[in-house]
């Protein structure tokens, strides 16, 4: 089933948001691409976004880059502290808030609210098409350090396709915590916009 026809579904009510929808994401593509030093060089925080959307392949790139898994036994595209995978991976796009599932690559539909403009506290802002959110435990000693890696592999990524990518805290963190149904143990770490360069 196709994502307009689950956004025409679900506001009729015909389907609730009790009903799992799930989105399998295309293959990621883990062949080719920028060397690693000219994507270290090209490497930066762009904060011109065109309003052009993401197309779902490219959005199976960067969450794989992201947080995808790369090997046997559910392993990471970035390091985890004794193997802890405490850090969770949003996608906030104007049909909803979506939550990376690695191990099946695919999106879990959270919550049909598009809740970008949360994010649109400065001007550069308005047109970003998708925002990453990081969330982890509150009691974990290394979801922060994932983060980092995850927006780092990100960063990465869309200096490599010449897109614009920004991470971001300015934003109201409980405000998107309540959207994302998080429970009391999890807060959100940060946030990631990432778009076509205007």
């Amino acid at each position: 089933m196709n994502k307009f026809m689950i956004g025409v579904l679900i506001g009729m009510g015909i389907i609730s948001n009790a009903i799992a929808i799930e989105q399998k994401l295309p293959e990621p593509d883990k062949q080719g691409g920028m060397p690693l030093m000219q994507a270290l060089s090209e490497r930066q925080s762009i904060k011109s976004f065109s309003a052009k959307e993401v197309d779902d392949k490219t959005l199976s790139n960067i969450l794989w880059a992201a947080y995808g898994v790369n090997r046997s036994g559910g392993l990471r595209t970035i390091p985890t502290a004794m193997n802890q995978k405490d850090l969770d991976v949003f996608v906030a796009k104007k049909d909803g808030i979506w939550q990376y599932n690695a191990n099946d690559h695919k999106l879990v539909l959270i919550n049909k609210e598009n809740i970008l403009p949360i994010f649109a506290t400065q001007d550069y802002m308005k047109n970003a098409p998708i925002v990453l959110i990081y969330t982890g435990s509150k009691d974990g000693d290394y979801a922060s350090m994932h983060a980092g890696s995850a927006y780092q592999n990100v960063g990465l990524y869309a200096a490599s396709r010449g897109m614009a990518s920004v991470v971001r805290g300015y934003f109201d963190k409980d405000e998107v915590a309540k959207a994302l149904k998080l429970p009391n143990s999890k807060n959100v770490i940060i946030s990631q916009a990432i778009g076509w360069e205007d």
